[in-house]
């Protein structure tokens, strides 16, 4: 397989640029850009146990198709909303991207750690995440088919979800 300078795989700095442009349209509040990167049965899930299975039967954060990622960006751009009144400010980094597995069809997951920062109310937070994404490459791009977020402090309280995005 043929590397870049960083080592990285043609396919994999593919995925990272398009994970990457994910999280810049999230912290930049496009929401309808980020809308625009998922495949029409894609899956977005926050699950409480970081331990896997099947986030479908399991309890979440959030476990959102199409119609409730819709629901959840209405909500916060509506401003009717106390979590869109107080929308903070947020700044991923997405790093350390490693291609878990990849189908005949083109189909490919792969994992990256996500570290967030919230400055919202004069609080700053932090949240660590391992993400892992199901993307289905579309011309020069890709479709999300899955993006769930595993949050280091999953089980603890969580306060002011409005980062949930």
């Amino acid at each position: 397989m043929e590397k870049d300078d960083d080592g990285m795989s043609a396919e994999l700095n593919a995925i990272a640029e398009f994970v990457w442009l994910e999280a810049d349209l999230l912290d930049q509040k496009d929401y309808a850009g980020w809308l625009n990167l998922w495949d029409e049965n894609g899956i977005y899930v926050i699950p409480i146990d970081r331990q896997g299975g099947d986030f479908k039967t399991r309890l979440n954060y959030a476990y959102d198709d199409a119609a409730m990622r819709s629901l959840r960006v209405r909500r916060l751009t509506s401003g009717e909303s106390v979590s869109a009144r107080a929308a903070g400010v947020t700044i991923r980094t997405v790093s350390r991207f490693r291609q878990l597995e990849s189908s005949a069809e083109g189909t490919v997951r792969v994992r990256c750690a996500q570290h967030l920062s919230e400055f919202r109310n004069g609080r700053d937070r932090a949240y660590v995440a391992d993400v892992t994404f199901s993307l289905r490459p579309e011309g020069e791009s890709f479709r999300i088919l899955e993006k769930a977020v595993l949050l280091g402090n999953s089980t603890d309280a969580l306060a002011g979800m409005t980062f949930l995005l």
